[in-house]
């Protein structure tokens, strides 16, 4: 699958799929219903469009997950983690803060700072420094 760079950027066009695990030296961003079937290692930050699916585990500087994603293995991040409403992801770890919108449906989810919370969210157990529920 071709990756479109620009600077530290990698993008991926719409409509991408990667039969496989991605490596990313760098910030990666993908459109919507993009479909990774294996793990992905991002450098830098990483922005999952909404609808899109990862077969394996993410780890990543930064996150940003869109709505209705679906991660299949555990996320891990070293600062934030913004998680969009509706995906359903299997865990997160974050050195940061975490924000959950309403929708999310997670395992664990682990935080060095706070865990901001948006409206209804399905969880295993949250565990931060802080948890912060806005909204019901």
């Amino acid at each position: 699958m071709k990756v479109y760079r620009r600077g530290d950027t990698y993008i991926a066009p719409k409509g991408s799929f990667f039969d496989g695990n991605v490596k990313i030296d760098g910030n990666f961003i993908v459109p919507a219903e993009t479909h990774i079937w294996g793990n992905v290692v991002v450098a830098g930050c990483f922005e999952l469009g909404p609808g899109s699916t990862v077969g394996g585990s993410i780890e990543a500087e930064s996150i940003v997950v869109g709505h209705d994603v679906k991660v299949k293995g555990p996320l891990c991040v070293q600062k934030t983690a913004t998680i969009c409403d509706n995906a359903h992801l299997h865990s997160i770890r974050a050195g940061g803060n975490i924000t959950l919108r309403p929708g999310v449906r997670v395992g664990d989810v682990n935080s060095g700072e706070t865990i901001f919370v948006y409206g209804k969210v399905t969880s295993e157990r949250l565990f931060g420094r802080a948890v912060k529920v806005y909204g019901t």
